[in-house]
């Protein structure tokens, strides 16, 4: 999640400012270019609230969306064809005390092996904030409150245990929910998920027996190992310098990742040893503020909200090349 457009023109200028001055596109030859045949397969009606949050893939070739603006869920086809599965209850106050943003919104979503999906709602209301359930065919349901001065962000699944971990970027925590629902435990309040003005922790993967983060005022990658009794252990910081970063995903080759980089504009192509290039942009691809990253295969999905471009927001699909 990043930033809604509406905020101060002040406060906008001085992200763009950050963002510009980021990183630079490196450019590659076709050859040696990590993703190749970047196209945009599915358009998204802004003026609806259309600006997709988070993705989960299924096996079928269906990619699903949080509309966050939107406050709704969503499938798309593999043809690029966007059906509305559910929308959420707007809070009675419209959301308007939602930290740090001041508007209600979807944000993280993943979907279980038996179709389930599980999703995050903020609203800065305590009856609507949490996480959600929308079982194939059925209606959404909440399974878990969380706070309401929170902002839950970032979701993962571990089928081992079937638990889900939820990062909130306004309290710096790290949730753990059972997928049956019921109360939220603390699961990590370390000093690296605190955000420095707007948003800490925010991108959330379960990978080789460790929770990773994001955190998106800082620009760094987190690794926070599972301890066999299940409590977290000591963080650390595995790649800084990715100004903007939202969420991320591994590409299959350890712990290379692919980052997007909301404010700038661009993906990210991070190394197990923190390095990173820039691979997708917003001039070359049509990013317009890549908010989410998944991989089905060899093909990387990335969702665009164009949260600051105001334009286009989209679904891009590119082939990683092995």
């Amino acid at each position: 999640m990043f930033k809604k457009l509406s905020r101060s023109a002040v406060s906008a200028a001085a992200l763009v400012a950050a963002a510009a001055a980021a990183l630079a596109p490196a450019s590659a030859s076709a050859e040696s270019a990590p993703l190749s045949g970047a196209r945009i397969a599915a358009h998204f009606d802004l003026p609806k609230g259309q600006t997709p949050e988070n993705l989960a893939l299924a096996p079928s070739g269906a990619a699903y969306v949080t509309f966050a603006k939107a406050r709704q869920i969503a499938e798309v086809s593999p043809h690029g064809t966007t059906r509305i599965l559910a929308t959420l209850p707007e809070p009675a106050d419209g959301g308007i005390h939602t930290p740090a943003l001041g508007f209600p919104l979807t944000t993280g979503i993943v979907r279980a092996h038996d179709g389930t999906l599980y999703f995050l709602y903020a609203t800065g209301t305590p009856d609507l904030t949490g996480v959600w359930r929308l079982r194939p065919g059925g209606r959404p349901q909440r399974i878990a409150a969380l706070p309401a001065n929170g902002l839950p962000n970032g979701l993962a699944l571990d089928p081992r245990t079937r638990t889900l971990y939820v990062t909130d970027s306004v309290l710096g925590t790290i949730w753990r929910v059972p997928t049956t629902g019921g109360i939220p435990t603390v699961w990590s309040t370390a000093p690296e998920l605190a955000s420095a003005g707007f948003l800490g922790a925010n991108g959330l993967k379960i990978h080789n027996g460790a929770v990773w983060a994001t955190n998106l005022d800082k620009g760094t990658v987190l690794r926070i190992p599972l301890l066999p009794d299940g409590r977290a252990g000591r963080v650390r910081t595995e790649a800084a310098g990715l100004t903007g970063i939202d969420d991320f995903a591994f590409t299959g080759r350890g712990d290379q990742l692919l980052a997007a980089l909301n404010g700038p504009g661009q993906v990210a192509l991070v190394q197990p040893d923190g390095s990173h290039s820039i691979v997708l942009t917003q001039a070359d691809d049509g990013l317009q503020n890549p908010t989410s990253i998944a991989l089905r295969g060899n093909t990387v999905y990335v969702t665009s909200a164009a949260y600051l471009t105001a334009q286009d927001p989209n679904l891009l699909r590119t082939h990683l090349n092995r």
